[in-house]
């Protein structure tokens, strides 16, 4: 997305200095913020595109920050954090942050992640647009699944959850934003009832259930539909 705004909230200069060359160069426009008072007052003041965001601010926690500009916007968050345990991930990712990447760094994977949300960001303003991925076409308005050009039979939750995933299409979700999600608040910890249903998905869509391509695991955080570039 040529031109898109990006706020870049981090308090260490070395990594401004990182980013600011390397996403100008890739054609966005970059926003700073050192603190999240900072960061929210730029995203109040006028939304951009996509938020990178670090969890160590000196002023407050970036899941705070997170929390609050959730309020504000549903522009993507793509956490940037030294922290790498998995409940900081899955916090963050309850949260409602869009991807995460750990300190330090690739520049390429990142710039991925951030087309990526960029892409699922543009794709949930035009609803009537399918997602493809490795063969599989899901229609989610026509509620239509084809494999290879060939119907795919699914009950009402398995499409539900694949309507889900698809929806939200490149970005990591947790077992328990699934789980709230397609069956309710009251299954959000049922987490081996959500492997099971997965597992029948995948016995459906992959060329190969047990080397999965299409609907991967993210390790002690939940899965993540591939979308096919």
């Amino acid at each position: 997305m040529s031109g898109a705004r990006v706020l870049v909230v981090d308090d260490e200069p070395q990594i401004q200095r990182v980013l600011r060359p390397s996403l100008t160069a890739s054609g966005y426009a970059v926003l700073e913020a050192g603190t999240g008072r900072e960061a929210l007052a730029a995203i109040s003041a006028g939304s951009p595109d996509l938020i990178i965001l670090d969890l160590g601010l000196p002023d407050m926690d970036g899941k705070e920050v997170l929390r609050k500009l959730r309020v504000l916007t549903r522009t993507p968050v793509i956490v940037l954090s030294a922290r790498d345990r998995e409940s900081e991930k899955i916090a963050a990712l309850d949260l409602g942050a869009d991807d995460y990447v750990e300190k330090p760094f690739a520049m390429g994977e990142l710039l991925a992640r951030m087309r990526t949300a960029l892409r699922h960001s543009q794709d949930m303003a035009l609803e009537s647009e399918c997602v493809a991925a490795n063969g599989l076409v899901v229609n989610v308005p026509k509620r239509v699944v084809t494999k290879n050009g060939a119907p795919v039979k699914l009950t009402p939750k398995e499409f539900e959850l694949l309507a889900f995933l698809a929806r939200h299409s490149g970005r990591p979700l947790t077992h328990r934003e699934i789980l709230k999600t397609v069956w309710g608040p009251a299954h959000q910890n049922d987490s081996q009832y959500l492997r099971v249903f997965i597992g029948q998905l995948r016995a459906k869509i992959e060329e190969n259930a047990a080397t999965p391509k299409i609907i991967v695991t993210e390790p002690g955080v939940g899965y993540r539909l591939i979308e096919s570039d």
